[in-house]
């Protein structure tokens, strides 16, 4: 049996039946008319937050016909939508984005074109995170390097701030490693908007990936990639690292 979405209305709390999980306006189809964008999903333990079954809905402003789009990804917390144009087309494009809810951090994110009601999938959160690949490696002098052969770009960071506890079991006294460590860049924690276009008419998407060290609770900082569209794909325009900051009496 498929479910017909009807309305704004939700169901009593514990319904199995889908419910409005977001709702969005905006011209999706490229034809003037605002459309109407739903993700409806199943909520079994409300008021947590989590939901499953998660659909995208897109209803036409015009004839009100509903085009369905199953998720590949759909199940997990705080599902939400956004949209705008991330293409230049000017037309809105939609970005669904949910978090897994597990102990690593990680989002499930999907962009969509739905231009000429042809539905073309133009970014998916599980493929950037295997083609975004670090190699994060303790080096000497209580240094670790974060390098992204894809992109060719190498970042250091310092953490000798971290104190003999942490660093004793890596590293000599004079600073040097007693044997190789690996750390590890995870898949993608976060994914924004961003307004890059000084008009305002045009977003970039920045990712957010967090780097760890020999277990998930060690955060030595976060990659962040700044991804603009380039006519048939997203490229990195910025890429950056972000260090979390350390008490500053430390240094005094």
């Amino acid at each position: 049996m498929v479910w017909q979405y009807r309305s704004y209305q939700q169901p009593p709390s514990g319904s199995s039946r889908p419910v409005v999980l977001d709702v969005k306006q905006e011209d999706v189809t490229g034809d003037g008319i605002r459309d109407t964008v739903y993700l409806y999903g199943t909520k079994p333990q409300e008021p947590s937050g989590f939901a499953d079954g998660i659909t995208l809905v897109i209803q036409d402003g015009r004839t009100h016909y509903r085009t369905t789009v199953n998720l590949r990804n759909n199940a997990g917390y705080g599902a939400r939508l956004f949209l705008g144009d991330f293409t230049g087309d000017g037309t809105a494009d939609i970005l669904v984005t949910i978090d897994s809810g597990g102990s690593g951090g990680y989002v499930y994110a999907y962009l969509y074109s739905f231009r000429n009601h042809r539905l073309r999938e133009l970014f998916d959160a599980e493929k950037y995170s295997r083609s975004s690949k670090f190699k994060v490696n303790y080096e000497n002098g209580y240094k670790v390097s974060v390098a992204s052969p894809q992109l060719d770009v190498l970042f250091t960071l310092d953490i000798s701030h971290k104190g003999a506890e942490y660093l004793s079991p890596y590293y000599r006294e004079d600073g040097e490693l007693k044997q190789p460590v690996q750390g590890e860049v995870l898949a993608l924690g976060a994914l924004y908007p961003m307004v890059t276009d000084p008009a305002g008419i045009r977003y970039d998407l920045m990712s957010l990936q967090r780097i760890i060290g020999t277990y998930n609770a060690d955060t030595l900082g976060y990659v962040q990639n700044l991804l603009t569209w380039k006519g048939t794909a997203f490229h990195s325009s910025r890429l950056s690292v972000a260090i979390p900051p350390v008490k500053l009496i430390s240094h005094y």
